[in-house]
């Protein structure tokens, strides 16, 4: 499987992603480049997906980046894991469905090496931790596919700020917490980049025709 790991290690501007997965996606699409799975962080942003509300944000004074992947109203930054990816599904199952399972399977199979058990969820989109009964969210998944050309992708909250969620209905959802990573357990993730690249390759195996 041909694909390109790239990982930036300095905060990435939201829409500076934006422009550079889109561009990738139309070169995949015309078979001028390989697939591609890019790691990174945001600069501190507020993005709203194609069925966000209004109603979504609390805060009316903060600056929200409209983009075109699917979802609703989020935020990112510093501490949070983006994991973006320029995926060719015409030569796998054609199945958005199955390619969110892959997503969530490579994201739940993650945490669960550092002992964290997490669930998808078919009515709320995303990873979600039970923490004493009271469920949180600790990863959003966000994806566009245009001519089978799948991409954007998900963020996995490590150790990022999440106060800034305060001020917008995260995702729409208004009666579940968000969450990360540092305030379920203590442990060190390190290498969870590299751990999510190598089940998400594995997992994209279960869309082979």
């Amino acid at each position: 499987m041909d694909i390109e790991i790239k990982k930036s290690t300095k905060p990435i501007k939201y829409n500076d992603a934006l422009t550079q997965l889109e561009a990738r996606s139309k070169l995949v699409c015309k078979n001028e480049d390989k697939e591609l799975i890019w790691i990174l962080e945001h600069e501190p942003i507020f993005t709203a997906g194609t069925s966000y509300s209004k109603n979504d944000i609390i805060d009316k004074s903060i600056n929200i980046c409209e983009t075109n992947r699917g979802g609703k109203i989020t935020y990112h930054g510093p501490g949070q894991l983006m994991f973006y990816f320029v995926i060719d599904l015409r030569n796998r199952k054609k199945d958005v469905r199955k390619f969110i399972s892959v997503i969530e399977n490579t994201i739940i199979e993650t945490l669960r090496e550092f002992d964290i058990e997490c669930h998808a969820d078919r009515e709320n989109i995303g990873i979600w931790f039970n923490n004493k009964g009271k469920v949180e969210k600790v990863a959003a998944i966000g994806v566009r596919v245009s001519k089978w050309i799948a991409y954007h992708g998900f963020c996995l909250n490590i150790k990022n700020d999440l106060d800034p969620y305060k001020k917008i209905i995260p995702c729409g959802i208004s009666d579940k917490k968000v969450t990360n990573l540092t305030k379920i357990s203590k442990l060190k993730f390190h290498k969870i980049d590299e751990i999510l690249i190598n089940n998400f390759i594995s997992n994209l195996k279960n869309l082979n025709v």
